[in-house]
């Protein structure tokens, strides 16, 4: 009995440690810091590689070197583990899962929206919460509870509303809130002709896991954004596709 749990300890543990990698990865990822979480990955390796063959100059280094790198990490990416945290805190425990039907039904009456607002030229921020809540941002605008339909949605986003100016967040198969207002992205490369809308999915997407469609003021052109990558000048076709993808969960992929 004791050389069978002997074998089977170290086997618990490797799977433990893989598991904690993979949500450690999970946690940064779409960040800058991912890049820096792989680089400390492979000193760990090297680190006990070292201690294994016994160089001891190299390990008493790389002992010294994690022991400041622990601090620099902790400063240069605070906002990254801020949000992984606030990530961490918004994740659901149950979901409801929808049937295909429901998803095409209501995704239906989205699109029938977007297109009457992309051909008028009328901005619109529509954002679709799947795992981690969007309470805080439900919390920014007026609070609605209806069934999905187009014209709840033209009309919201009509110009003479006072509700035009922020998005609105969908769950599951209702529209939760409208007039909600999101953190923009801090990102410095973007382009100049992307507005504030098209800035509020992309700072939203890197925060959490919705997915935003975006119909521009300007040019009336359809984008959609998850994961801070933003999806542009896409038909209504694509963006029905897009949207039933990002819809499902992971249980109902696996399931397709």
């Amino acid at each position: 009995m004791l050389n069978l749990l002997s074998y089977w300890k170290p086997i618990v543990e490797i799977i433990i440690l893989w598991f904690v990698y993979y949500r450690i990865m999970l946690f940064f990822q779409g960040t800058r810091a991912i890049q820096v979480l792989r680089g400390i990955i492979i000193l760990v390796f090297a680190f006990f590689i070292f201690q294994v063959l016994h160089l001891e100059t190299l390990d008493w280094l790389l002992t010294h070197l994690f022991g400041i790198s622990i601090i620099g990490i902790l400063i240069l990416f605070q906002p990254e583990i801020r949000h992984g945290l606030a990530r961490l805190g918004q994740r659901k425990l149950f979901k409801t899962v929808l049937h295909e039907e429901e998803i095409e039904l209501l995704l239906g009456e989205v699109i029938k929206a977007t297109e009457t607002l992309s051909k008028n030229k009328t901005g619109a921020l529509i954002v679709f919460e799947k795992e981690d809540h969007l309470k805080s941002f439900i919390e920014s605008g007026i609070k609605i509870d209806s069934k999905i339909s187009s014209e709840l949605i033209e009309t919201v986003f009509s110009t003479n509303t006072p509700l035009h100016d922020g998005g609105i967040v969908i769950e599951q198969d209702r529209i939760v809130a409208a007039g909600c207002f999101f953190p923009l992205t801090d990102k410095p490369d973007l382009s100049r002709v992307l507005g504030t809308r098209h800035r509020a999915a992309i700072g939203l997407t890197e925060q959490t896991d919705a997915v935003v469609l975006i119909v521009s003021e300007e040019t009336g052109s359809i984008s959609v954004c998850s994961s801070g990558k933003l999806l542009r000048d896409i038909s209504l076709d694509e963006l029905f596709l897009n949207l039933k993808n990002n819809y499902k969960t992971k249980k109902d992929k696996r399931r397709v």
